[in-house]
């Protein structure tokens, strides 16, 4: 199975829509604090909606943590600072896909230490989609390559 984690996501209501994304497709979603909000269930509720409480959700208190516990999977970086597109890229069982926060990505540091980055080629002088947009494509793309 592919999985979705969120790296300090700053909009609650993304953290819902991820939630709903990931209860529909059956991936496990993996949330790395620190939060850009305070953790108040009901907010992520009213963007989740019943599909909340289908989802299989697990929060790290942060990136070390995170990399202790998926330190058998290969992490993939959704990111616009890549030049493959998700279309051309091998995705594999297991493949974690990590989307950056929505104000900043990720730090450096986690960028470089990420072998692989895909990206979603943007036409004209678009710069990006919203987050959960973007983890539904490359989602949907790794999916049909893994034949889930």
């Amino acid at each position: 199975m592919i999985e979705i984690a969120l790296y300090q996501p700053d909009i609650p209501q993304n953290v819902g829509a991820a939630m709903r994304l990931c209860a529909c497709l059956g991936a496990p979603l993996h949330i790395i604090e620190p939060c850009g909000f305070p953790w108040e269930p009901k907010k992520i509720k009213q963007a989740g909606m019943d599909y909340v409480d289908q989802a299989s959700v697990t929060r790290h208190d942060s990136w070390q943590a995170f990399c202790d516990k998926v330190a058998h999977q290969r992490l993939v970086l959704m990111t616009t600072k890549s030049s493959l597109p998700y279309t051309e890229f091998n995705f594999k069982e297991g493949d974690i896909l990590i989307a950056g926060r929505e104000s900043a990505g990720v730090p450096i540091d986690i960028h470089q230490g990420i072998k692989d980055k895909v990206t979603i080629p943007m036409s004209g002088a678009a710069r990006s989609l919203n987050i959960i947009n973007a983890t539904a494509m490359i989602t949907g793309e790794a999916l049909r390559q893994t034949g889930f």
